[in-house]
Formats: C-alpha cells, sequence, structure tokens
C-alpha cells in the first residue's frame, strides 16, 4: 500500500542529502497534501533552495528518479528570492495550498493582500472564460472541461476566502460555505470528474454552465476593482 507520509520522508531525506542546508522549505501540495488523493493522484512535493540554476534542476532530476513512483511526482521547486519575488496572487493559493514539512511560508503573508486575493479570483475565471470559449468552438474535448472544473475550484477557494475569511483545503467543507451560484459549479465538477465519457449535449451544458459562471466573476470583480459595486463580494 502507497502511504504519502513514507513517501515524503524518503523525499525529505533525499533532498537534505542532494542540498543540505540550502533548503529553506520543503513540503507538499495538492489532492496528498489535501486528504483527497486517489490512486492516480500526482505526488506535488515543493521544495525551496536559497537559489535554483540548470545545474541544480539536474540533480533534483536525478534524486527525483531514485524515488518511488517518479511517474506520479510533478510539484514544485524555486529559488527563495524568486518565490518572495512572485505574482502575489498566485502566492495565496501556494501558501494556503502547502502543507509544511521544513521551514515556513508565512514570510509570503506580507505579501498577500485582500486585493491579491480579489485579483487572484479574477486572474482565475478570465482564464476559465478563455480556455472554456476556446474549448466549445475548437477543441470540444471532455478532459479539457474537466481540468477547467478543477481549476474552477481552486478559484472558488479564493472566493471563499474573500466572502468568510477562511481557507478551506477541502472540497467537502468548501462546498458548505459557498452561495448557491458557486456551490453548483464545485458540485458540477465533482460529477463530472466521475464520468469516463461525456454526450456532447452534456458537454456543451457544462461547458455553457462553466462560461456564464467565469463571466459573472469576471463583471462582479471589475465592479469591484472599480468600486462601482462593493456589495457584490462582501468583506468576511
Amino acid at each position: 500500500m502507497f502511504l504519502i507520509e513514507n513517501w515524503m520522508k524518503d523525499y525529505e531525506n533525499a533532498a537534505k542529502k542532494c542540498f543540505g542546508e540550502r533548503i529553506w522549505f520543503l513540503g507538499l501540495q495538492g489532492s496528498y497534501g489535501r486528504g483527497e488523493a486517489t490512486e492516480d493522484s500526482d505526488i506535488d512535493p515543493v521544495l525551496i533552495l536559497d537559489r535554483v540554476g540548470a545545474e541544480d534542476l539536474r540533480k533534483y532530476s536525478s534524486m527525483l528518479d531514485a524515488l518511488p513512483e517518479r511517474d506520479k511526482v510533478c510539484g514544485f521547486i524555486s529559488g527563495k528570492e524568486e518565490l518572495l519575488a512572485w505574482e502575489p496572487s498566485d502566492l495565496f493559493q501556494f501558501y494556503y495550498d502547502t502543507k509544511p514539512a521544513v521551514g515556513s511560508l508565512d514570510p509570503l503573508l506580507t505579501l498577500i493582500d485582500r486585493e491579491e486575493i480579489r485579483r487572484a479570483v479574477r486572474i482565475g475565471a478570465c482564464n476559465i472564460y478563455h480556455l472554456c470559449a476556446h474549448n466549445l468552438v475548437h477543441e470540444k474535448g471532455a478532459e479539457i472541461l474537466k481540468s477547467l472544473y478543477k481549476s474552477a475550484a481552486f478559484t472558488l477557494q479564493a472566493v471563499c476566502f474573500l466572502q468568510t475569511g477562511i481557507y478551506e483545503k477541502q472540497k467537502e467543507k468548501l462546498q458548505k460555505r459557498l452561495e448557491a451560484e458557486d456551490r453548483k459549479i464545485l458540485e458540477a465538477g465533482q460529477r463530472l470528474k466521475e464520468k469516463e465519457s461525456l454526450p456532447a449535449e452534456e458537454l456543451e451544458r457544462l461547458s455553457s454552465l462553466l462560461l456564464d459562471w467565469a463571466s459573472g466573476w469576471i463583471l462582479r470583480s471589475r465592479k469591484a476593482v472599480t468600486g462601482s459595486d462593493h456589495r457584490q463580494i462582501p468583506l468576511p
């Protein structure tokens, strides 16, 4: 039986042997970090070093090659200074979705204010809208739609935080905090994930649902930024 706790111990030991005191942070993201993993889930370790160059990436790749489940390993590696200079709206999700094992990401909190979280919602909605429209016109792919609903779940975590001040990692708990229209998107994504095939009519219906939802949040976030309708995104 695969246990992520055992894998992370092997990963941590290998990283310390490879990089030693250069490690600033080490942790785990994704479905394993949230406790929602299935047998098909990727493993998403996070490694932040004092700096990262091409030679470090070569060493890191070789290190991962020696670990079990190599084909499932994705994750994130970065230099410390690059992370601290990262796009702040990305750091919101990064901070709250990462489970620490070595070190702390708390210095990132000084870079994440309410407007950056609002920006994360807006960027997420814009990307989903664009790709959903592209998929409906060109690709018409069920797997693409599944990935867009997965992205929507991350955007909904930011929405929930804006509305309640609470970050819910697990979808079951997130669902209970969302408003009706947002909850409908999360539930549709959960059902879609379980389907092996998708008839054309169903693909169009679910795409339309997601497109309209993304459009709504693009417009609502614009109003909030310009100050024309602050009530659309209530403060916790």
